[in-house]
């Protein structure tokens, strides 16, 4: 592991115990081990940290999207199931990354910072949405990256209700099964 990566799981786990207000920068670099300077060739601050646990979570979640080998024979159906699978999944997966990363953007108000990171998310998907509609697989009312764009917001709601606010609305296979049925009717011709 890097010392990057030793800073910001030492955070995680001190930001546990105590919360993210009361964590300071000599508590964790203390627990990772390394000098205070190195905490700052990383992280301006506690919120660039709270966004690198962000964006760590996020270049995990592509490296799923590229590992997936979407093709050109997959329906629209079966890409709204396996989408949706694999975005409760990744939320599941991170659960209590994600809460701890409302916690700081909120603190510090870096949510602008964070849609940043959807970025090739955002695009991965209006590609693939570009090309149902291209070849009349599906409804063509809405411009791909706008749709993209509220799909992952929607999707990360369902999924977050169900693992990092456990609201406990929905078990988990209604909940994906009402996220999958939803956008296929929305989407499909």
């Amino acid at each position: 592991m890097s010392k990057r990566d030793d800073i910001l799981w030492s955070a995680v786990s001190l930001m546990k115990e105590v919360g993210f207000e009361k964590t300071s920068v000599s508590q964790i670099v203390r627990h990772a081990n390394v000098a205070q300077g190195t905490f700052y060739l990383y992280f301006q601050s506690k919120a660039e940290l709270v966004l690198g646990i962000a964006q760590h979570i996020m270049d995990d979640f592509i490296s799923s999207l590229n590992e997936w080998n979407w093709n050109e024979d997959i329906s629209l159906d079966q890409f709204i199931h396996s989408l949706v699978d694999l975005t409760y999944a990744h939320t599941q997966k991170h659960q209590a990354l994600i809460g701890f990363c409302y916690s700081g953007t909120a603190y510090y108000n870096a949510v602008s910072k964070w849609d940043e990171l959807y970025i090739p998310y955002y695009h991965w998907l209006s590609h693939k949405i570009s090309y149902y509609q291209n070849n009349n697989l599906c409804k063509s009312l809405y411009p791909p990256d706008a749709l993209a764009n509220l799909l992952v917001g929607l999707m990360e709601h369902g999924a977050e209700q169900e693992y990092v606010f456990n609201y406990g609305l929905n078990t988990e296979t209604s909940s994906k099964d009402v996220m999958k049925d939803f956008i296929k009717n929305a989407m499909a011709l």
